[in-house]
């Protein structure tokens, strides 16, 4: 798993890249408080190399709890800025300062 940051000079924006190496899987999508947690909201896309990758738009100097989805099973990055308990879900969730 990966996780880029590309900072925009001209908006208060970063790009985010996630990428997931998860050959076997079907679906795998990242949730988060950026996107209210909808496992449907921001599914990555599978490509030719088994990896599964897509990018966010996320307001710079904010942080985000998030975790992946592969098919059905929550799954942290170990690439996280850190780490938060939720009690809702009684696990850890990665955290992504921006």
């Amino acid at each position: 798993m990966a996780i880029k940051k590309q900072y925009l000079k001209t908006k208060p924006v970063c790009k985010v890249t996630f990428s997931v190496s998860a050959k076997e899987a079907k679906n795998v999508a990242v949730v988060g408080s950026f996107n209210e947690w909808n496992t449907e909201a921001t599914e990555l896309k599978k490509l030719k190399n088994g990896t599964f990758k897509g990018t966010l738009d996320l307001p710079s100097e904010s942080s985000h709890e998030f975790r992946y989805v592969i098919d059905g099973s929550y799954l942290n990055d170990e690439q996280a800025d850190g780490y938060a308990w939720n009690d809702f879900a009684a696990a850890e969730n990665g955290v992504l300062n921006l």
